[in-house]
């Protein structure tokens, strides 16, 4: 039976709802925000007056707005470790109409409505089309400390973001927790875990918009599992002070999140490179066999890492001398085979009297304190252990400089691990949350302070590491954060497990953790927890090669996870595939330059590229790599085929060059030596010769991969690789285009920018769709330096200089 509600009989019920909502909210002792009383114009929005409470709607931008609620009246003092001061700058005219009903504020981009009674928050699209609103139903209310914001949930909204959660990439029907927290073994529905990163896109029908709760304290996001068609957010404790942003472009939303609490730094070249780690490699024979082995074999890579068994006793910046007796020659002389080392520096500092850390932090009063201020001890792997109070400017400084050692021996970075804080032998995992730290001269406890705590240690790292080499762009790995902690480390998806489920999901966490500002992101290829199959690992580190961080990770006690241990059959698929990132690195390079710039992040689900397609928005087993290339792995261990969606338009299949057509999707059962990529039409890709590591010279030309059509265009960027002189314009920067037309595919290259000088003197192109090719022209002038092959032509020699120059493929008839 079917049941239609007239329009008074909706009303009636929308009534009851409220009314049964506000008997909950009396008898769990929650208070709504109440009628909209007065309203005071500010200089770019309104103060609003409800009840004892005030509300203040900001707008920081023309498609950013922040809304604050002080729920007693007062405003505390503006603190945040996320956000940017004047991230903004430039702040936009406001256009304010108060009327009986409701106040207006319209930006041009965004309007904002909000009712009066009860007061409700609407928020509008420049046509007047409803973006996101307060559910009718359910009031923001608060309960002391406490508070909780519902959103009316459309039917086809989907929802992304909020860091490295687990489940499918759209988090409709589901909840999260944000509680920093060490999870080893984490699975599919494990929450909360590593990251607390409080921001979300809303997406429906390729219109996207944005909120970040800037809380620290414990808070949940529910997306339709409390009620179908509400979602909310809220906090234990701290100010409900969150900011929406609007596309309606996805791009725009997570660029204009990115301004406002900052974004990925320009990596240090090697970063980008394959990196081998393991839990772990000692004594120091064993990290030298690991580097011949790579040599030997001609498999390129660029970083080993140390876990804390080169440490004494696991104590953080000592040296175990027993295992690596010669440590300092010993990274040296990874230095000159090509590797960077970097070491795991955990943030917990043994309670030994006479060891330096302890006894620097005790001198000073540096450590986090119990509540009758003794200092506050906790087990980790150096056994009993005091931990650094990281919101205090003087701890930050202090601890950047108990790297000095470590830098001056040549270690390239570091890695921060078990920084949620983790805590053994508790049920909580962590310090106890009466602890008690100091935001400089604010007193406060580990109830504000947990969430963060993992991101101000990286961001006494990185600001230690600049201040003893203030040309050197650090690399720090961090496995807890915050929103901004991007600014100062790198990330993954910390313990994972070798199996099929956590090769899967590694996809959705990189894209959702690129989605929330994050776009520097690794996981552990093969899978920390356990050991993999030798298909998986091989299937694994195909895909592993088309992520931002490359870095292949195991545990104690699992099998070797170096890209030779399964024989040469599996060790020549691996090679080849580390070759490929190797080839790319022109096109990777320029890509995270690009996200440095503009916050999007280079591993990027579909529909942040393709938002005018619907259909693409749930899909979580395929993403973009780039705006150029789709990956589309098998990730399930069944035998028969699976289904791959190629978006509208035209696709070449990236090994072989043959043109598809879009808009479809089909089957493919790829052999173990194939990981499905395909280039876009359109897309121009640079690449290099294979190098063993960054440091070496490639040997070859330069090559541009050209594959016409629509808006054909591609991007080049370089620089040293290691410095901040690109900040002083000692940078390359190339822009290419390519027009294709009945008779000719013309490609252009822009003069370069920068003053920057490349490794290679000429470059080879390879023009993809190419048949009955008649003549090549440069300049005009015909060249006889290309070879035509079935549908693709390349050319040799084109030389490389300073001015702008044209290259003409012309055809026959066609």
């Amino acid at each position: 039976m079917r049941i239609v509600l007239r329009p008074s009989a909706a009303r009636l019920s929308c009534l009851v709802f409220f009314l049964l909502f506000c008997i909950s909210l009396a008898q769990a002792q929650w208070r709504a925000t109440g009628n909209v009383t007065a309203v005071q114009n500010l200089d770019n929005g309104v103060e609003l007056s409800a009840g004892v409470g005030r509300v203040r709607v900001t707008a920081l931008s023309p498609s950013v707005v922040r809304l604050r609620y002080a729920p007693q009246g007062s405003f505390p003092p503006e603190r945040s470790f996320a956000v940017l001061p004047n991230a903004f700058p430039d702040r936009p005219k406001v256009d304010v109409k108060d009327s009986a009903e409701a106040v207006v504020l319209d930006t041009g981009t965004i309007q904002v409505r909000i009712l009066k009674s009860p007061m409700r928050v609407v928020f509008l699209g420049a046509k007047g089309q409803v973006i996101s609103e307060d559910d009718p139903k359910f009031p923001v209310a608060f309960n002391g400390p406490a508070f909780h914001v519902y959103k009316s949930m459309p039917i086809d909204e989907h929802y992304f973001g909020l860091g490295d959660k687990t489940g499918p990439l759209d988090h409709r029907d589901l909840a999260f927790t944000m509680w920093n927290m060490d999870m080893f073994g984490y699975q599919e529905s494990t929450d909360p875990i590593y990251k607390t990163i409080p921001f979300f896109l809303g997406v429906r029908n390729g219109a996207a918009y944005g909120i970040f709760l800037d809380n620290t304290y414990r808070s949940s996001f529910d997306f339709g599992k409390e009620f179908r068609d509400a979602y909310s957010f809220g906090a234990e404790a701290g100010e409900l002070d969150y900011y929406f942003f609007y596309g309606p472009d996805p791009k725009r939303v997570v660029s204009d999140y990115t301004a406002l609490v900052g974004r990925v730094p320009l990596p240090p070249l090697f970063a980008l490179g394959y990196q081998q780690c393991r839990y772990s490699y000692y004594p120091e024979a064993r990290v030298r066999e690991v580097a011949s082995e790579f040599r030997k074999r001609h498999i390129p890579a660029d970083v080993i890492y140390l876990d804390i068994d080169y440490q004494e006793k696991n104590r953080p910046f000592t040296v175990d001398r027993e295992r690596f007796p010669h440590f300092e020659q010993m990274v040296k002389d990874l230095r000159q085979e090509g590797f960077k080392l970097i070491t795991i520096t955990d943030l917990h500092i043994a309670k030994v009297p006479g060891y330096k850390p302890y006894d620097e932090g005790m001198a000073h009063d540096y450590f986090v304190k119990n509540p009758d201020g003794t200092v506050y001890v906790g087990p980790v792997w150096p056994g009993p252990s005091v931990f650094a109070d990281f919101t205090r400017a003087a701890v930050r400084d202090w601890y950047g400089t108990l790297y000095t050692d470590f830098v001056k021996m040549g270690v390239r970075g570091f890695w921060n691990d078990m920084n949620e804080p983790s805590v053994f032998e508790t049920i909580t995992k962590t310090m106890p949350l009466d602890t008690v730290h100091y935001v400089e001269d604010r007193k406060t406890d580990h109830r504000e302070i947990h969430n963060v705590y993992g991101m101000e240690n990286v961001h006494a790292t990185y600001e230690g590491l600049l201040k003893l080499q203030p040309d050197v762009r650090p690399f720090v790995l961090t496995r807890a954060a915050y929103s901004g902690a991007e600014r100062y480390a790198a990330t993954w998806t910390g313990d994972n497990t070798a199996s099929w489920n956590h090769m899967r999901l590694s996809l959705v966490q990189l894209n959702n953790l690129g989605l929330s500002g994050y776009s520097f992101v690794g996981d552990d290829i093969g899978g920390f927890n356990g050991s993999p199959t030798p298909e998986l690992l091989t299937r694994w580190m195909e895909l592993g090669a088309f992520n931002p961080i490359y870095r292949n990770h195991a545990a104690k006690e699992t099998r070797n996870h170096e890209p030779w241990v399964d024989g040469p059959m599996h060790e020549a698929i691996r090679k080849r595939y580390i070759e490929t990132r190797y080839r790319l690195m022109p096109y990777i390079y320029s890509g995270m330059e690009e996200a440095s710039r503009t916050g999007v992040p280079f591993m990027r689900p579909m529909f942040m590229e393709f938002p005018s397609e619907p259909t693409l928005a749930t899909n979580g087993e395929e993403y973009m790599f780039g705006s150029g290339l789709l990956v589309a792995p098998k990730v399930w261990p069944f035998l028969q085929p699976y289904d791959v969606t190629l978006p509208k338009g035209d696709w070449f299949n990236y090994w072989t060059g043959e043109k598809l057509a879009g808009g479809r999707k089909f089957q493919l059962d790829p052999p173990l030596d194939t990981l499905p990529v395909y280039v876009r039409a359109g897309t121009i890709i640079p690449q290099q010769p294979v190098v063993q590591n960054i440091d070496e010279t490639p040997k070859g030309p330069f090559e541009l991969r050209v594959y016409p059509g629509p808006d054909c265009t591609g991007n080049l960027y370089m620089d040293d690789g290691n410095s901040f002189a690109y900040k002083k314009g000692e940078f390359l920067r190339v822009k290419f285009t390519c027009e294709l037309s009945a008779g000719s595919v013309k490609v252009h290259m822009a003069a370069p920018e920068g003053s920057y000088r490349p490794w290679f003197k000429d470059v080879k192109l390879t023009v993809y769709s190419a048949d009955k090719v008649r003549d090549v022209t440069l300049g005009g002038k015909s060249i006889k330096t290309w070879k035509a092959e079935t549908g693709s032509v390349t050319v040799d020699g084109v030389a490389w200089t300073s001015a702008a120059q044209d290259l003409e493929i012309l055809y026959n008839s066609r």
